[in-house]
């Protein structure tokens, strides 16, 4: 793999897999007591919004019992090193979880929005929490009631900072997905995007996914495992 500047990276459910959030893909999820329908729409929230807003209390306290791993802090590192020779890493996240940030790195992008972000619906408003949400809970901007809901993108509802993606893919120099299915759109049309603009790509996953094809190369193992790998690389590659 040629010599490389800038890099986006997304990942998707199972690097997160690894420092122990388990994902409703997974059999045993944690979504596993409840539908798609009932936690992750807009027309579940609307029919039980109580129920939706304990599903991601839950989540949300989950988040201290886990740390980032391995491939959180090799890719923080890497930012890093891009950023002092002038180059960049952008982490475009499928995960709502905070331990990319907390391993270290800072330029990243969550298109399905963040579990410590609140939003208030009647004001629009969003604020960061990691307190436990209820219908009696107060906005404290407008300071409205029960209008308070997940910063999540449902199914049915508009990723994040869709514009900005697709500007740090055309101007990158490599594409790397890590743990994701390729199976959710639009970020598993990714890939297609970066070798139809002649980029380089490389997947890292436990297997192939759905979009292997797409890839240039294809690394299977752990992220924890591949991914610090791959950095050294990249590193040495770079003279770091």
């Amino acid at each position: 793999m040629g010599k490389i500047k800038n890099i986006v990276v997304l990942t998707g459910a199972g690097i997160s897999a690894e420092s122990g959030i388990r994902t409703f893909r997974d059999t045993g999820g944690l979504w596993e007591d409840h539908s798609i329908e009932e936690v992750a729409t807009p027309q579940g929230y609307a029919a039980n919004p109580e129920l939706v807003l304990r599903f991601y209390n839950a989540r949300r306290a989950q988040l201290g019992t886990v740390k980032p791993n391995p491939a959180h802090f090799a890719l923080a590192r890497l930012e890093k090193s891009l950023l002092s020779k002038g180059g960049y890493l952008t982490i475009v996240t499928q995960n709502v979880d905070d331990l990319h940030e907390r391993g270290g790195a800072e330029n990243v992008i969550h298109m399905h929005g963040e579990l410590l972000s609140q939003w208030c619906r009647a004001c629009d408003h969003k604020f960061r929490s990691d307190a436990a949400f209820t219908l009696s809970s107060t906005c404290a901007k407008c300071e409205g009631v029960g209008k308070i809901r997940p910063d999540i993108v449902w199914f049915g509802e508009m990723p994040y900072r869709m514009d900005t993606i697709e500007t740090t893919i055309l101007n990158c120099d490599l594409f790397v997905s890590v743990g994701t299915s390729g199976a959710v759109y639009p970020a598993a049309g990714y890939v297609q995007m970066a070798r139809g603009l002649g980029k380089q790509t490389l997947e890292i996953n436990l297997e192939r996914s759905e979009g292997s094809h797409f890839f240039h190369e294809s690394r299977l193992g752990k992220a924890g495992e591949l991914v610090p790998q791959w950095v050294e690389e990249t590193l040495r590659q770079a003279g770091t």
